[in-house]
């Protein structure tokens, strides 16, 4: 009978957190809107934005954050990171949060796959894959800092992709959407490359062959993975457009969005893996039989210098893949 009464209490206990929370995101959300309808009143010039949009704004980041924390895809740093990208990417477009959602699900259930064998090639493999906040900053703060400009430029709320009609803003679309899917198809060649190709990688500076783990090093297997990841972000940001976006039929087609998000997951995998093999120090450990980022008298140079660590390269790539591929697409973009 105590353990019953254990179980009874457990569950108690459970369902007042859950009131306690959903209580103190209702409060927070209301106060954002009082907060939004305030300044708009004030300045006049700002659209206030619906209760209901804070509410979901809030209430899905916290629960999806919670969840993640709970199956430890997240450490507490990693945890609060991800909440506030996800508050403010869900505030600004709907679109941002699905593409966000598509890379952080398919990105941990792929770290986490194989595992048993990453661990036998990869000196530096964390077990189940938990990101820290500077993880959750490297691929999500450069999406979080274009969608805060998107929401000044064209404050909260659903467009197409159309850059004769929301001629800047479309340009964000496609930058944040561009950074998402580098970081997806990065994620996607760096777990799935080493697990299923047969041979060893190639160098992406010389061509020649390399131990696999090795910074820079590519495989068939791994640029087919990076553009199938950022086609798969690429279709969640455009499947999102469909149901979310009013008025649809009046603008450009949107399926390109798709070709775009593969191509910036490919791109970005190819530029993540040119910077790691010159700005990452990578060396065989011939002690241990892998190969790992410091030098010791056991360890054979192999490439790159000690200049940035994974993380650093990763924001690299996303910056560069957000400046420079909208303009590429710009050029193709359907108009009407």
């Amino acid at each position: 009978m105590h353990f019953e009464d254990e179980i009874l209490l457990k569950e108690y206990v459970n369902m007042m957190t859950d009131m306690i929370v959903l209580c103190f995101t209702l409060a927070i959300s209301l106060s954002f809107w009082i907060i939004s309808i305030t300044a708009s009143t004030y300045y006049g010039t700002l659209q206030p934005v619906s209760p209901w949009r804070w509410l979901f704004s809030v209430l899905v980041p916290l629960i999806l954050t919670s969840r993640a924390l709970k199956r430890k895809s997240l450490d507490r740093g990693g945890a609060w990171g991800a909440l506030l990208v996800g508050f403010v990417l869900t505030m600004a477009n709907t679109s941002f949060l699905a593409a966000l959602f598509a890379f952080f699900i398919t990105s941990t259930k792929l770290t986490r796959w194989r595992g048993e064998v990453k661990k036998r090639i990869d000196s530096e493999y964390k077990e189940g894959g938990q990101r820290t906040w500077v993880q959750v900053f490297c691929n999500g703060g450069v999406p979080t800092e274009l969608a805060l400009l998107y929401m000044i430029e064209a404050g909260p709320g659903e467009i197409p992709v159309d850059f004769g009609r929301h001629y800047s803003a479309s340009w964000m679309c496609l930058s944040l959407l561009g950074a998402l899917a580098c970081s997806a198809g990065d994620t996607w060649a760096s777990e799935v490359g080493p697990v299923l190709s047969k041979g060893k990688p190639w160098l992406i500076t010389t061509w020649k062959e390399v131990p696999i783990g090795t910074n820079g090093g590519v495989t068939t297997v791994g640029l087919i993975a990076s553009l199938l990841g950022g086609a798969t972000v690429g279709t969640a940001y455009y499947i999102s457009q469909l149901l979310m976006v009013p008025e649809l039929h009046l603008a450009v087609p949107q399926w390109p969005i798709v070709v775009y998000g593969a191509m910036a997951g490919l791109l970005g995998s190819m530029l993540d893996s040119f910077l790691g093999a010159n700005m990452q120090y990578s060396g065989f450990d011939e002690s241990t039989g892998k190969v790992v980022s410091y030098e010791t008298a056991t360890v054979r140079r192999i490439c790159g210098k000690p200049i940035l660590d994974n993380n650093g390269v990763n924001l690299f790539s996303s910056v560069l893949i957000a400046l420079f591929l909208p303009g590429f697409a710009w050029g193709f973009w359907p108009r009407h």
